[in-house]
């Protein structure tokens, strides 16, 4: 069973207002919706279609059907029982995930975008957090001048995932930290929690997420304390992150109760595998594939990726398949848009295939799901090769849609240059180290410039003033 602890409290006005309206127009809309077109008999009960789906949707899903469709291929839920709770209410669950614009982001981000459609599907009223205060703090890792900048190209370019995946943007909300971040009460709820959190635990709940160095900066301290009271004043009924999350997912139900503010509920995602194994970095070109990456770049490094024949574990390519590529042909099915998954043949059962080389015989591998195509690949069925070669379609198929919407959007292009400007190399001239001459390979002249050029030489009123001391001169 799921451990329990939630914690939702009143929002700042404008969000509030803006969760109000935007409730109020989703319910028109589904009364609009469910009446029937003249002529037409109303939709046969049945699964809740995903965001996106061609009209006709059926009814809406029950607290049962929610929960499920909330909770699948999760790694771990905290606090399911009150997640259930509000759901037997009838009331829709707020949400929020963050993500500190610091970094490109990356393919990895499939997987909590991807995650997202299932909440939208369930009714969960979505917030991104687009959390720029806590990337400065996370050990400096973005300039704070260029922390704006990236705001605005993360928000772009999420946009452009969720047209791509058909998923309705007007359902999700975007949240800037700083907007409400730096107002009074939120800071004093900050120095309420720096005065009862101690140095070890704020260090042990950011340790999986904030950069850990032998001295580490202040500002990695108070990354964990930020990210609960943001719970509280975001006004969700649960947070969404990694596993990697966990520890600040902890941290927040022990201490947002010690303020006077309740629990919430956290569900975690599985952490996908960086191509050359570890975690997927955006600090790390070589574990990660762009959004933005050309489809020659994409196919350069997957063929670099780590994927030893017969291994699954660890295995980045397998773990892409099991973890975006899948889960997103899986949406399009349901969005009715099956035939577009270039990377699975064979009818709508299939959800990913492999084509041998034609030179080793061409045999065509279609599997049902992810389960069969690991286990197939461990009995070495399935070369890593003829993997690569299928992953590679399928990521330069997801990549076409996101890179059209830049190709043609010119904010999107300016925000992307400004937040990831061009590094500048400046070039060093070579500068020729003067060796000088051994004394003892000098010619008398030599000898003699050198001692004029050091001023070694007596001048004529020197001299004289020697000669007048009863002292020899130099020159005598």
């Amino acid at each position: 069973m799921y451990t329990v602890d939630n914690r939702p409290h009143p929002a700042p006005f404008s969000l509030k207002v803006l969760s109000r309206l935007r409730e109020e127009v989703r319910l028109e809309r589904s009364l609009l919706e469910s009446k029937p077109a003249p002529g037409n008999p109303p939709a046969p009960p049945g699964k809740p279609s995903p965001p996106g789906a061609p009209p006709g949707a059926p009814p809406a899903p029950t607290a049962e059907e929610k929960y499920t469709l909330i909770t699948q291929n999760l790694q771990e839920v905290l606090g399911g029982e009150q997640l259930q709770a509000i759901l037997a209410e009838g009331r829709n669950p707020a949400a929020y995930w963050g993500t500190a614009p610091t970094g490109r982001p990356h393919l990895g981000y499939f997987v909590p975008l991807a995650k997202l459609a299932d909440f939208l599907s369930a009714g969960v009223e979505v917030k991104i957090l687009l959390a720029d205060v806590h990337a400065f703090l996370d050990n400096l890792k973005a300039p704070i001048e260029l922390v704006a900048h990236r705001v605005s190209y993360y928000r772009e370019l999420l946009k452009a995932v969720f047209t791509s995946l058909h998923l309705p943007i007007e359902l999700i909300t975007f949240v800037t930290g700083s907007d409400y971040q730096y107002g009074h009460k939120y800071n004093v709820d900050q120095l309420k929690l720096c005065a009862m959190t101690s140095e070890r635990d704020a260090r042990k709940a950011g340790a999986e997420v904030v950069k850990q160095t032998e001295s580490p900066p202040l500002s990695g301290l108070l990354y964990p304390l930020l990210q609960a009271l943001d719970e509280e004043y975001l006004g969700v009924d649960f947070q969404f992150g990694g596993v990697d999350q966990r520890k600040i997912f902890t941290y927040a139900e022990l201490y947002l109760p010690r303020l006077g503010y309740r629990k919430r509920a956290h569900l975690m995602n599985t952490m996908v595998p960086g191509l050359a194994g570890g975690k997927m970095s955006s600090s790390d070109p070589n574990s990660k594939i762009d959004f933005l990456d050309s489809p020659s770049a994409v196919k350069s490094k997957i063929a670099k990726a780590v994927c030893a024949p017969g291994i699954v574990a660890d295995n980045g390519v397998l773990a892409f398949v099991r973890h975006v590529i899948i889960p997103i042909g899986e949406l399009m099915k349901g969005q009715g848009r099956g035939a577009e998954r270039v990377w699975a043949e064979g009818g709508d059962e299939t959800v990913f295939t492999t084509k041998e080389d034609a030179k080793f015989g061409g045999k065509v591998s279609s599997f049902k799901s992810a389960d069969d195509l690991e286990a197939a690949y461990a009995k070495e069925e399935v070369h890593p090769g003829d993997l690569k070669v299928a992953v590679v379609l399928a990521i330069n198929a997801l990549l076409a849609p996101i890179q059209k919407v830049f190709a043609e959007t010119p904010a999107f292009q300016e925000a992307e240059a400004l937040a990831y400007p061009v590094e500048k190399k400046e070039v060093k001239k070579k500068v020729k180290k003067y060796t000088p001459k051994p004394e003892h390979l000098m010619t008398e002249e030599e000898k003699a410039a050198k001692k004029a050029a050091e001023g070694l030489d007596e001048t004529p009123k020197m001299s004289e003033a020697l000669e007048g001391q009863g002292a020899p001169s130099a020159a005598s």
